[in-house]
């Protein structure tokens, strides 16, 4: 078994309540970096809205196109 299909396996356990808390911890952790980096929240919004849309591209697809 490789590595994705290891991870699949794994995610597969989760419910919509680990999905969201690895979401609330991982929107926290950025918070951690902005505090102790914030030379980077000087970066144009326009580089943290694409790569948001860059990120965003291959969930929305899976939500609401692929079947």
């Amino acid at each position: 078994m490789n590595f994705f299909e290891d991870m699949n396996e794994r995610v597969e356990r989760f419910s919509i309540l680990d999905v969201k808390l690895a979401q609330a911890a991982t929107f926290l952790l950025a918070l951690i970096v902005a505090k102790f980096i914030p030379r980077i929240m000087e970066i144009n919004i326009w580089w943290f809205i694409a790569f948001w849309l860059l990120c965003g591209i291959k969930p929305f697809y899976v939500f609401w196109r692929k079947k």
